[in-house]
């Protein structure tokens, strides 16, 4: 078991008791357990902000019927084949498909690949979500 070290906390009692409802729900026991949930969620951002190395995925949404665009979204994956893992392509409906690209490598890199196929016309939304490699992460 890890070395554990207690520390308290000061904080409004409106704070405290609305994040016990909503770690209540999201079926945490403690709050030690959601608090450490957080503190890791700042550290995995941190990875991303210092450029290191990290795993993500890229949602988006985009109009299939747009010319040439699903080629350009292939075209930039194997482009970056070297941090490009695996993509998942899904139709939701006649216009409509759904991609996930799974990408592992330098945050900067991740986000460049993720901000030239975002910037496609054609694509209605997507999102870069970040998380570690687990690699630095207790």
């Amino acid at each position: 078991m890890p070395d554990l070290v207690r520390t308290g906390l000061s904080l409004e009692r409106d704070l405290l008791e609305q994040f016990d409802k909503t770690i209540a729900k999201r079926g945490y026991n403690n709050r030690s357990e959601a608090i450490r949930d957080l503190i890791r969620e700042h550290l995995i951002s941190e990875e991303g902000d210092q450029n290191r190395v990290i795993a993500g995925t890229l949602t988006m949404v985009y109009d299939h019927h747009q010319p040439n665009l699903t080629e350009r979204v292939v075209e930039i994956q194997h482009h970056a084949h070297a941090h490009v893992l695996a993509a998942t392509h899904v139709h939701l409906d006649h216009h409509n498909c759904l991609e996930v690209v799974i990408m592992k490598g330098r945050s900067a890199e991740l986000r460049t690949i993720a901000d030239q196929i975002l910037s496609l016309r054609g694509v209605k939304h997507g999102k870069l979500v970040i998380t570690t490699t687990g690699k630095d992460l207790k």
